[in-house]
């Protein structure tokens, strides 16, 4: 497994991310287990989650995907094989919200309590508060640091714009700065990232850790109609964007791809952002360990220069 380097940080993660909202929510407590064991065994050691996880599910209160992981690590005895992200800034209720310094003072300690670690390994802003200002936040951080508590920090939905604002008051202020960027980007949703952040990313090595490598499964070629859509419920709202004259023609170039290697859609869908200048590490999703063994079997996949430029083309966002 080559293992990179995540920003100018000291970490060295896996190609390809876990993405633990799963955890607690469309996985349950032992099937979460064995994902996790099956993703270390195949090598993988990068693992993201957030303490808002899995808030949106009825019954629920967030913390959950913390929580499954944080009783996995206290009885597995793998802490020193796995890089844990999480993440801080999105409403967990009762005015807990944002990134001033002390609700990230509160949040770190929870989040360290349910993971049962002593440090977190990425600790992200979840999304831009523009309420406070960059230098606070970047100072709360940086006291987790001194205290052992965060090896790194990243920041997660930022515009460009904001994004170089935080990175310039770091160095004006000899603060630590975010050495990761969680962007949505995959081979649909491209014109965002591209747009700037992704020579920004390249310039001032801040590692990319995108979400919704997938889209939402669109990618995986399962989604082809209105009547695909809505038997999913994922398909009745998020997917239904896809559906158009550009998504189709990335599914066409997906499939004559897929043809190609022998892979499926959706691994090609992986083995492309991988490919991507300045991401370092996509995060997918799984909730079985037949899912998981795609994910590990796109992780391997080299496509070649021709048909990474048929993706290209295919997915352009100018073309649509």
């Amino acid at each position: 497994m080559e293992f990179r380097p995540l920003g100018r940080s000291a970490l060295k993660v896996s190609p390809l991310c876990f993405g633990g909202n799963v955890f607690g929510w469309t996985a349950d407590e032992r099937t979460s287990f064995s994902l996790l064991d099956a993703w270390l065994d195949a090598g993988f050691n990068f693992v993201d989650t957030a303490d808002v996880y899995s808030r949106w599910a009825p019954g629920h209160a967030g913390g959950e995907s913390e929580a499954v992981i944080g009783r996995w690590l206290k009885q597995g005895g793998r802490r020193d094989k796995v890089v844990i992200a999480t993440k801080v800034g999105m409403d967990m209720g009762e005015g807990r919200t944002g990134l001033k310094p002390e609700r990230i003072r509160t949040a770190v300690e929870e989040s360290l309590r349910r993971l049962h670690v002593d440090c977190i390994d990425l600790y992200q802003a979840h999304r831009d508060d523009e309420a406070t200002p960059l230098e606070a936040t970047l100072e709360a951080f940086a006291r987790l640091i001194e205290q052992g508590k965060v090896r790194a920090i990243g920041a997660s939905n930022f515009t460009a714009a904001r994004l170089a604002q935080a990175l310039q008051a770091s160095a004006r202020q000899g603060l630590p700065r975010y050495e990761s960027l969680q962007p949505l980007y995959n081979l649909y949703d491209r014109e965002d990232f591209e747009a700037g952040l992704q020579a920004l990313c390249e310039r001032e090595q801040v590692g990319v850790i995108n979400y919704y490598a997938l889209a939402a499964g669109f990618l995986t070629g399962k989604y082809r109609s209105q009547d695909d859509a809505a038997k999913s419920p994922r398909g009745g709202g998020t997917v239904k964007k896809y559906l158009n004259e550009r998504g189709l023609r990335i599914l066409a170039a997906l499939d004559a791809a897929a043809a190609e290697t022998g892979a499926t859609q959706g691994q090609v869908a992986i083995a492309w952002l991988m490919t991507r200048p300045a991401v370092a590490s996509p995060i997918a999703s799984a909730t079985s360990l037949a899912q998981l063994k795609e994910l590990v079997q796109a992780a391997q996949l080299r496509l070649p220069a021709d048909l990474v430029r048929k993706l290209d083309e295919a997915s352009a966002p100018a073309l649509a």
